[in-house]
């Protein structure tokens, strides 16, 4: 078994663990089943957000704009350590994080998937430049996160189907952290 190609699967309500299920049948539109993911956003001193640019070969979403990385916790590994390890395969760099909120979702991400993930946020600290992997992340950026819900705003389909669902969310709880 491929602990990389798993995901934890959780009861929706309480993120209990009540088994695991190969990522793919997980997604699955019609018969995927609810399971643990993890949603990073690294912050600069300005208040901007790290975005990247998902590869256009990605399973889902790819070319689509999303937040600094976003992946599943591998079994028995915890949520922080897992946006560890995700944030240097994807990004190239580690930084203090913490864990935010959480937030459940199902959505559509096309080529007959849908997410169905009790999704932990996660907030971190960076000031300097990523060294994204080019397998992951076609291209990254900064930017302000009014910026970031106008532009959503504007063009929906550019960004990826979680940070639409959850860009209010993610300004709410970093305003009250900034208190």
């Amino acid at each position: 078994m491929d602990e990389k190609n798993m995901v934890i699967l959780v009861n929706k309500e309480t993120d209990e663990a009540i088994g695991i299920e190969e990522k793919m049948k997980a997604h699955d539109k019609e018969n995927g089943k609810w399971h643990r993911a993890i949603s990073v956003f690294i912050f600069n001193d300005k208040g901007e957000t790290m975005m990247q640019q998902r590869d256009r070969e990605k399973y889902h979403s790819g070319e689509k704009w999303s937040n600094t990385c976003c992946s599943h916790p591998m079994p028995g590994e915890s949520v922080i350590d897992s946006a560890h390890r995700r944030l240097v395969e994807e990004m190239g760099f580690d930084c203090e994080m913490h864990e935010a909120f959480v937030f459940p979702y199902e959505a559509d991400v096309g080529s007959g998937l849908r997410e169905r993930e009790y999704d932990h946020i996660i907030f971190g600290r960076y000031n300097g430049t990523p060294k994204p992997d080019p397998k992951e992340v076609q291209d990254w950026k900064w930017i302000g996160l009014e910026e970031l819900r106008s532009e959503i705003g504007k063009k929906p389909e550019e960004f990826t189907a979680w940070l639409r669902l959850m860009i209010d969310e993610v300004i709410r709880q970093y305003k009250n952290e900034q208190l």
